[in-house]
């Protein structure tokens, strides 16, 4: 046994390099919780080892320092190095460690244990070598050898987002009542959302956003002039204050305005970006602008929140479907070149030893070549997959076609490392999506959305490491109205739309007796006449989504679609839209 005063007087004294200290330091910990080492209770290393062998996500090989299944993964690092890269290291090695409940950091100096519980918020529990005298501290190590659901975070990621949608809501709802112009708002907030987002997860320094709220001291001017200081830092990259800024760029700080704020108002934003933004869910940050911003419009901008389960309920037979499909038979295809490659491996090992025949060489390289250009072809053909949303809103159905995407091309690396391919990286992006959307906010709103969950779904799979500028503008998130173009009222005509593969969404539900009321009469007759022979005059506005995307199938560039629809889409007169794709359903299989 080993007391915490013992622990703590031995490991401060410590300056040896990670490689010469990290074991001892794990026996020592074992020691001072009572617990068996590794090769105490594991001499053969099934389940519980230093140095357990892994495949990266990126396609390389490695090392957990120490793992035990089904209760963590451990990484270590030299004093004072940086926990994040040891953390980056654990997240591409989760996947070969059986995606254990905890993931944790150490330099010998610090602990950081990072919960990685499926469905719920992530929390980090950090504490150093003083806080082991903390018997709360020795309590959350315990139970990581013990039992790890003590450590379970009690709030999902839904329910951690939702609570900062209501704090975000109340600042976005002052605002607009004392009479600032929806957009401006919005846009200055987007812009706010995007910062505490940054911050938590380390792409701007720790805290600089809610430090400088912090140092306005409910000044109004002064905190102006410094976010606007900060947003044009992050535009061009530099420095700001004793801070080296990176170049955000993307379009998102190219405006800096920043309107003026109560002190209440600051101390409402002070306490939104107290909160932890990394953990927010971004399928659903929408709601921070439903219900402060513009309530009484969303039939109009199509901002209609659907959970994440029901918006992967409809993209999975759309997207994921098909494109899995494609990659079983690439799997099938590379898993008969496969023995070719092992067998020529290994005829090249031989003849490596011998010093001779270079034809047995080139016979490795020629079937490793193959082996891995299916794999390059099928990635390739991820990355130029395209979706589109053309009632985009806030964003979500984009960000979940862009995270399945990813998950399905995280399989395919996964695959491909397990076959000693090279090293991937993911290449699967932002800019394969596609929306429209009328209300220029939301579509700030999503692609500030669209952002947040790339950014994190990279920092939480292990790719910490930012390109510069860090965003790229999304112009393929367009704003303007999806089935009617009135930029020459005296010509109303039918709106293009951008060629993508997938055409996804959740259009505005507004029934045809309504529509005069909410759009208007110009607009409205400019509707009906410039769709005529198409759609009957009493058509609700959802049908037109539907009869443009038939169209976009008809002609070519979409092959697969689904948009949802309220059940009075069957009956009456929206019922031609349905009976005009049953048609083109019936000539494409003919």
């Amino acid at each position: 046994m080993m007391t915490p005063f013992q622990f703590i007087q031995k490991w401060k004294r410590n300056t040896v390099k990670e490689s010469g200290s990290s074991q001892e330091h794990f026996v020592d910990l074992c020691r001072l919780l009572d617990q068996p080492t590794p090769n105490e209770a594991d001499p053969d290393g099934e389940w519980f080892t230093f140095q357990k062998l892994v495949n990266k996500d990126t396609g390389s090989k490695g090392f957990a320092d120490v793992w035990r299944r089904k209760r963590f993964g451990w990484e270590y690092k030299g004093k004072w190095k940086s926990l994040e890269v040891a953390y980056s290291q654990l997240c591409q090695y989760r996947e070969s460690l059986g995606n254990p409940p905890l993931l944790i950091v150490c330099d010998m100096a610090r602990f950081q244990i990072h919960t990685n519980f499926t469905g719920t918020a992530k929390e980090v529990h950090e504490f150093d070598l003083d806080g082991l005298a903390d018997p709360k501290n020795i309590a959350k190590l315990q139970a990581a050898f013990d039992d790890p659901k003590q450590l379970e975070p009690g709030r999902t990621q839904k329910q951690v987002t939702e609570e900062v949608a209501d704090k975000f809501a109340a600042l976005a709802g002052g605002l607009r009542r004392r009479g600032l112009p929806a957009e401006r708002v919005a846009h200055f907030l987007v812009k706010a959302v995007f910062c505490m987002f940054a911050e938590d997860i380390g792409l701007l320094p720790e805290n600089v956003f809610l430090d400088t709220l912090r140092e306005a001291k409910g000044d109004s001017g002064e905190l102006v002039a410094m976010l606007t200081d900060l947003f044009s830092k992050m535009d061009k990259g530099g420095r700001y204050g004793r801070h080296k800024i990176l170049r955000f760029n993307g379009g998102l700080f190219r405006d800096q305005d920043v309107p003026p704020l109560t002190r209440t108002e600051i101390a409402q934003l002070v306490e939104a970006a107290e909160c932890d933004w990394s953990a927010i869910e971004p399928s659903i940050i929408g709601t921070l602008f439903q219900r402060g911003l513009d309530p009484d419009k969303r039939s109009q901008i199509g901002a209609f929140y659907t959970s994440k389960e029901d918006i992967e309920t409809l993209l999975r037979p759309v997207l994921v479907a098909p494109l899995r499909k494609e990659w079983e038979a690439v799997r099938v295809k590379a898993e008969a070149l496969w023995p070719q490659v092992q067998e020529t491996a290994r005829e090249k090992a031989l003849a490596t030893r011998q010093k001779e025949d270079r034809k047995l060489k080139d016979r490795s390289r020629v079937a490793r070549g193959r082996f891995d250009d299916t794999i390059k072809e099928f990635l390739n053909r991820l990355s130029a997959a395209t979706v589109l949303d053309p009632a985009c809103g806030s964003g979500n159905f984009l960000y979940v076609a862009l995270q399945l995407l990813l998950e399905l091309e995280k399989e395919v690396i996964t695959y491909a490392r397990q076959r000693g391919a090279g090293s991937y990286i993911p290449i699967v992006d932002p800019t394969q999506l596609h929306g429209i959307e009328a209300n220029k906010f939301a579509q700030e709103l999503a692609q500030a959305v669209i952002w947040i969950g790339y950014l994190q779904w990279m920092r939480q799979n292990g790719f910490i490491e930012p390109a510069i500028p860090v965003l790229s503008p999304l112009d393929s998130i367009e704003h303007r109205d999806s089935v009617l173009d009135l930029s020459d009222p005296a010509n109303p005509k039918e709106p293009d739309w951008p060629d993508a593969e997938f055409i996804v969404g959740n259009p505005p539900f507004l029934g045809d007796k309504k529509m005069r009321a909410e759009l208007g009469d110009e607009y409205v007759n400019a509707l009906r006449k410039l769709y005529a022979g198409r759609l009957p005059g009493q058509s609700d506005l959802v049908c037109y989504w539907f009869e443009k995307t038939r169209a976009k199938i008809e002609s070519g560039p979409a092959k697969r679609a689904g948009l949802i629809a309220t059940q009075g889409i069957r009956g009456g007169a929206n019922r031609t839209c349905l009976d005009r794709i049953k048609k083109l359903c019936q000539n494409l299989v003919n």
